[in-house]
């Protein structure tokens, strides 16, 4: 689906209208007859609520009402809007529609965006495996948007192709998506935006002496890959770069401390979703020109029980030099992130973000609706962090990161272990990537909400693209806005 700028409405085609509360509806052009069913169906009465959706048939086409909800404000009205669009996507797809045109006041430019936002990420689908996917596929393809600068509607088309782009990089199967071919996904897909990509084999990774990366790939038939993009603004506003580093575990068995299956090994194609998304965020930063410096690091395998896999009880000598007991093997995304985290000191960064399907503890703390945030920072980082994620509606809740949860890792034969106990087991797998950072750092855990099984309005089946949305809001906020003011 695309977006495409017009100055004035054209005849005999959808239009939508973002109607202001109170606004006089003569002026769109309704009849009497037309005026009056608006009317009644904006009146409360004891047997219906107040209507905020409303289509009228015009024979030649549809003229569709969207009025806000009155009752609330900020963020959630925003994210109200983004719903009015999900809705408006499934009408469309209902009735059969193609194109439509949609419109707002000139002071509701905020509200078409979030409006059209939700219509686009509604309208996501993944359909390469379908042997007739015509058949499935939804009607809606032009909107054409009446009112919207020019670079609002080019950031809205860019955010849409992020997250399309992450959600299928996350929905394909391993079968398809290796450490390799994820791998040369990340070239072909930053490479149209002009970042920077270095792709490290294995034997680049063994001389780096990435142990951690190394001994989750020990089980694989796929060799790993660490895969380095670096997006260089001439008129970059951060002299130090911020580090986005992404979890690539393209499938997770569990390795010798073997999943069970079904409803926890079924869908672990989806644990490189961090790393999807850093994908889409570095695409989206580049292709919208934004002025910051930023290089993402992924490191990816996946993890396999083979008969060469490391094993309970093997100790593990880091990039950094650290040793770590192996107590067990579906502790593998911490694994590989330490070695990324480690990497990312050459660069003396601002500021590092990790995101990550790290733990199930995460996901049973906050299940599907947050992410689990938590890191060494400081109050403003993450603070913004928190406003980006109520702006986006990709809510971050704030774990504690207390030197008490540090001495579950601890152990009588190496540095560290790579589990805990079993309490607090997100927090203790932050603690172990702390281990690895000595530059301020900041941990997101998005287990819960990258990938779903059934759908919650714009966040579809599968992959949800969670994260960058998210991390785009918080460079705008944190670059952007403050360059602006």
């Amino acid at each position: 689906m695309e977006f495409i700028g017009i100055e004035q409405k054209k005849e005999q085609l959808t239009i939508v209208w973002l109607v202001e509360d109170g606004q006089d509806l003569a002026a769109l052009g309704l009849d009497k007859e037309q005026l009056a069913y608006v009317t009644s169906k904006r009146q409360v009465t004891p047997e219906a609520k107040r209507s905020r959706f409303l289509a009228i048939n015009l024979y030649s086409h549809w003229l569709v009402l969207l009025f806000p909800d009155t009752k609330k404000t900020g963020s959630a009205l925003s994210e109200s809007y983004r719903q009015d669009g999900v809705q408006l996507q499934q009408w469309a797809h209902s009735h059969q529609i193609e194109q439509l045109q949609c419109s707002g006041s000139p002071e509701g430019v905020d509200r078409l965006m979030a409006t059209l936002e939700g219509l686009a990420l509604a309208n996501y689908q993944f359909l390469p495996y379908f042997s007739e996917p015509d058949a499935k596929k939804f009607t809606l393809q032009q909107v054409w948007v009446i009112g919207l600068p020019d670079g609002k509607l080019k950031e809205l088309q860019v955010i849409k192709e992020a997250v399309y782009r992450t959600r299928d990089l996350v929905n394909e199967p391993l079968s398809a998506l290796t450490a390799p071919k994820l791998a040369d996904e990340i070239v072909e897909m930053t490479k149209k935006v002009g970042i920077e990509v270095e792709i490290l084999d294995k034997a680049r990774i063994e001389a780096l002496k990435m142990g951690g990366l190394l001994a989750v790939n020990k089980g694989s038939i796929d060799p790993p890959r660490f895969c380095i993009m670096d997006y260089k603004p001439e008129n970059a506003v951060n002299e130090k770069p911020l580090i986005l580093v992404g979890k690539g575990i393209v499938y997770d068995t569990g390795g010798l401390s073997l999943k069970p299956t079904p409803n926890s090994m079924d869908h672990m194609k989806s644990d490189m979703a961090g790393a999807a998304a850093v994908v889409g965020v570095m695409y989206a930063i580049a292709a919208l020109n934004w002025p910051v410096r930023v290089v993402a690091l992924v490191p990816t395998t996946d993890n396999r029980p083979d008969g060469n896999a490391y094993v309970p009880g093997d100790i593990i000598q880091m990039h950094n030099g650290l040793f770590v007991e192996v107590l067990n093997t579906d502790a593998e995304g911490r694994m590989i992130l330490a070695d990324a985290l480690s990497y990312a000191k050459k660069y003396d960064p601002e500021l590092v973000i990790d995101i990550a399907t790290l733990t199930g503890s995460a996901q049973v703390a906050v299940g599907s609706i947050g992410t689990v945030a938590m890191g060494t920072a400081g109050v403003h980082p993450m603070s913004r962090l928190k406003t980006a994620g109520e702006a986006a509606h990709e809510r971050v809740v704030e774990f504690p990161l207390w030197e008490e949860y540090g001495k579950m890792l601890e152990t009588e034969v190496a540095d560290i272990k790579n589990i805990g106990g079993r309490e607090a087991g997100a927090i203790t797998a932050g603690k172990f990537l702390e281990k690895f950072t000595d530059y301020p750092w900041i941990h997101l855990d998005i287990a819960g909400p990258s990938f779903l099984f059934a759908k919650d309005g714009y966040r579809t089946i599968g992959g949800t693209g969670t994260g960058v949305r998210l991390l785009l809001e918080f460079i705008r906020n944190t670059y952007i806005k403050s360059e602006e003011q």
